[in-house]
């Protein structure tokens, strides 16, 4: 059996393992781990490293190099303490993870995008357009990279 088999994941599987591969990431640095109870505001849990040092997460996990969004009434990127998990799983490879300040969303880009959908059915929402030509622009966010500027 191949351990890197991505497609025997169903999408809630692959989600949940996203997201407890991310806690499991930030505990190996240092930070505590806080679950939501809910995950109303679009917030998947909250780290802290020392007392007043916190920031709020949201784990998006990705099979394939596609389109990923986050709802504007739940992701507001102006907030500093905002910190998304962009984790990649490409079969027979181990997962890739990307750690980006919600901030960055605010200089669009190839990859960084704002879509409002007016007059449309579609929530507004901040996307990441994964693809083999953006996906360089990734690099300078590798979580380890990342994770050594918040230490």
């Amino acid at each position: 059996m191949n351990r890197y088999d991505w497609n025997r994941l169903n999408p809630m599987q692959l989600g949940r393992y996203a997201e407890y591969l991310a806690k499991m990431e930030f505990t190996l640095f240092g930070f505590e781990v806080y679950s939501a109870e809910v995950d109303n505001k679009g917030i998947d849990f909250v780290i802290r490293r020392g007392s007043d040092n916190y920031y709020d997460v949201q784990v998006k996990s990705c099979r394939r190099l596609n389109y990923v969004f986050f709802p504007k009434d739940k992701f507001e990127p102006n907030r500093n303490n905002l910190l998304a998990v962009i984790i990649l799983f490409e079969d027979n490879t181990p997962p890739r993870l990307y750690l980006v300040p919600s901030t960055r969303w605010l200089q669009k880009d190839a990859l960084f995008v704002s879509r409002d959908y007016e007059g449309k059915k579609s929530k507004p929402e901040w996307g990441l357009n994964l693809s083999k030509r953006n996906l360089h622009l990734l690099d300078e966010f590798i979580f380890e990279r990342q994770i050594q500027k918040m230490l």
